[in-house]
């Protein structure tokens, strides 16, 4: 498995073979950023958890530079933070047991150059040898660049596939966004209440970030809760954690379909949506 970056990291927690880990992957989730999985995919990674049957592997496109720091790590170069990322990072796959963590080491520049060949050559090796079930990417709503244009890389690499080698089911996670302005109808709700005590464990190994002054962990378990406790009004809550995403899988499947108009289409629901309840409650123009 040979990659277009010297110091792209391997790593299979089960011992696998990972030719073989890649192959069977029922799950996939790629990020942008270490930690971007954890965030995103919960409830993937608990579906796979200890299950024969399922294989949950997570692929980070780049190498962690530029990542915030202060405290112990104030004085760490780029290239000793992105060391500490890419082992934290391999942590979070033991503790979640994964059965393939990928880290390609690309620059966010390079992420953002449309049609770089280092990423692209990437992609297409890792979305041809796998094939499955579910794919988690960032959602083309989100306010961070480089989370925009690793989903943008995806999308151009699984419309590359066959039509019948493309996975069934693509979905795009909040991260840099919440999602929870989307029409209940739009969205797609992932429980992540399952196996809660992988949760905490998952977020907390990323202390470059923690200590770092970017507390993930308490705020996406916030998020998580306040997302199972929103969803519904007038029902009890039926989940305790939940993160929203989009269904882009008509992105995937329609190669002529605009990703500019498929997302804003979503912000136009919404503002039909306020624009008629604002009308029925007498809250019109006058």
């Amino acid at each position: 498995m040979n990659f277009s970056r010297p110091n792209a990291d391997v790593y299979t927690p089960g011992g696998a073979a990972p030719e073989l880990a890649l192959r069977r992957t029922t799950h996939l989730c790629v990020v942008a950023h270490q930690d971007d999985i954890e965030v995103v995919a919960h409830s993937g990674i608990a579906a796979c958890y200890e299950r024969t049957d399922r294989f949950f592997t997570g692929v980070v496109v780049t190498n962690g530079a530029g990542s915030s720091r202060i405290g112990r790590y104030a004085a760490f170069s780029d290239d000793q933070m992105q060391a500490v990322r890419r082992d934290e990072q391999r942590q979070a796959a033991a503790i979640g047991k994964y059965n393939l963590q990928i880290q390609l080491a690309h620059s966010s520049a390079d992420v953002k150059k449309p049609g770089h060949p280092g990423v692209a050559a990437d992609l297409a090796a890792i979305f041809g040898a796998a094939r499955p079930e579910v794919v988690y990417l960032h959602n083309p709503a989100d306010k961070h660049d480089t989370h925009v244009a690793v989903f943008l890389r995806c999308l151009t690499a699984l419309r590359a596939l066959p039509r019948e080698r493309r996975p069934r089911r693509v979905l795009g996670c909040e991260g840099w966004r919440n999602l929870d302005w989307l029409l209940d109808a739009d969205k797609v709700v992932l429980d992540d209440s399952q196996r809660p005590e992988l949760a905490g464990p998952l977020l907390a190994v990323f202390d470059s970030q923690i200590s770092g002054g970017k507390r993930y962990d308490l705020a996406v378990a916030g998020r998580r809760a306040a997302n199972a406790t929103f969803l519904n009004s007038h029902q009890s809550d039926t989940m305790t954690a939940a993160t929203w995403a989009m269904d882009l899988t008509p992105l995937v499947e329609n190669e002529a379909l605009p990703v500019r108009e498929f997302t804003l289409a979503y912000v136009e629901r919404l503002r039909t949506d306020i624009a008629a309840r604002l009308e029925k409650l007498g809250g019109g123009a006058k």
